[in-house]
């Protein structure tokens, strides 16, 4: 039969990782693709404690709730960002399913067919796929180490007007980069003087490695209501809870908020109110010291065994912090084209072209280090350093 979809499926494209993820968990495959983080380190008796509370001391856990959110949540996640610099009010919360729902509800009120949104290149690749599902352009700006260049954004500001700019600023996926201090400040600037309003995506940024932290986020440093910021307990706590936050101005929250009732009414209650009783009752900064320890283990080990491979041309960024490697190859290798070899020796890793907005970067790949054992990443980068030595030699 054939169905009659909207015009809007035709802008709809399948993930790239999911669909490197289908493959590679139907094979005996040592995993470098997902972003996913270590089952063993969630915190199964703390979450199973907050979850029975949530049930049995409070029926609301089991009931409809407010669509912006459970009141206590939205003042714990205040009193979080606070610590940061972050000072909002709870009542400019809205509580998502997961910090991807934040992307898309923004996209659904902001945007209109053929709106320009400004972002980094490579950058995330989900973001990617709500923008173009609702039919925007998304243009890329010129980046290095430190963040966009802001030169190049400004000349695209005036140029295009856009009625956005995505960043990942703290150890972004896919590249793990870190903005400066400078560059955030001058977006903010830019973003200040043109009128645009910036989306700051920062699902990464507890998981740091360096002992100095990170600069402050750019929503942070905003004092006229331009920064919309979201983040996320997926990386934290577990991402199952599917509880992800956004906080911004007024207007947009409370746009947004109405888009959420057209789409689920609320974020399911029991895991709201499990995760108050979670930060109540849990040392989860301890916790998350925890995480940051295993990953900087893990990175170390990915990272020593690329420093193995003899393979003039191969650079990349070691992470600061986040959960991947960003890997650059030679010019002629294909890391698309490689990634058959790689599954057919055992290892399997994400190649980087997906990432990109425009002028997509073929002998690009991510690899995540968070949710394979020491010994497993050892493993697996032996086949890889293998599979990458074999392809200098094809070439």
């Amino acid at each position: 039969m054939k169905y009659g979809f909207s015009e809007r499926v035709k802008f709809m494209k399948s993930s790239a990782v999911r669909d490197i993820l289908k493959v590679i968990n139907q094979g005996n495959i040592i995993s470098f693709a997902g972003g996913l983080p270590e089952e063993s380190l969630f915190p199964v008796k703390a979450v199973d404690a907050a979850f029975h509370k949530a049930v049995t001391t409070n029926n609301k856990a089991l009931q409809y709730g407010e669509t912006e959110g459970v009141a206590a949540l939205r003042a714990a996640l205040a009193e979080r960002m606070r610590k940061k610099g972050l000072i909002r009010d709870p009542d400019n919360i809205l509580i998502t399913s997961g910090s991807q729902q934040a992307i898309d509800l923004f996209s659904r009120v902001m945007f209109n067919k053929g709106d320009i949104i400004l972002t980094e290149n490579p950058t995330y690749l989900a973001a990617l796929q709500v923008f173009e599902s609702y039919e925007t352009r998304v243009v890329a700006v010129d980046s290095d180490d430190d963040g966009m260049v802001i030169a190049d954004l400004e000349e695209k500001i005036t140029r295009l007007k856009p009625k956005c700019i995505y960043v990942v600023p703290t150890y972004s996926n896919p590249t793990g980069k870190v903005w400066s201090l400078d560059r955030r400040e001058k977006l903010l600037e830019l973003a200040n003087k043109y009128h645009v309003v910036i989306f700051e995506d920062d699902p990464y940024g507890e998981l740091q490695f360096d002992k100095e932290a990170a600069p402050p986020s750019i929503a942070s440093l905003d004092e006229n209501g331009l920064v919309l910021y979201t983040s996320t307990f997926s990386k934290t706590v577990v991402p199952a809870m599917r509880i992800g936050w956004i906080v911004g101005p007024h207007q947009i929250i409370r746009i947004m908020a109405q888009a959420k009732q057209a789409t689920d009414l609320h974020t399911n209650s029991i895991s709201q109110h499990a995760l108050v009783h979670l930060l109540r009752d849990f040392d989860i900064d301890e916790h998350i010291q925890t995480i940051r320890d295993t990953y900087y283990e893990r990175m170390q080990v990915m990272k020593e065994l690329l420093d193995t491979v003899n393979l003039e041309g191969l650079e990349y960024i070691e992470p600061k912090g986040g959960m991947f490697f960003w890997v650059t190859l030679p010019e002629e290798i294909n890391a698309t084209k490689l990634l058959d070899e790689a599954v057919k020796a055992g290892v399997a890793y994400v190649p980087g072209a997906p990432f990109y907005v425009s002028d997509a970067e073929q002998n690009t790949m991510r690899l995540n280090f968070t949710n394979s054992s020491p010994a497993l990443i050892r493993e697996g980068m032996e086949k890889l350093v293998k599979v990458l030595e074999k392809s200098r030699l094809q070439v």
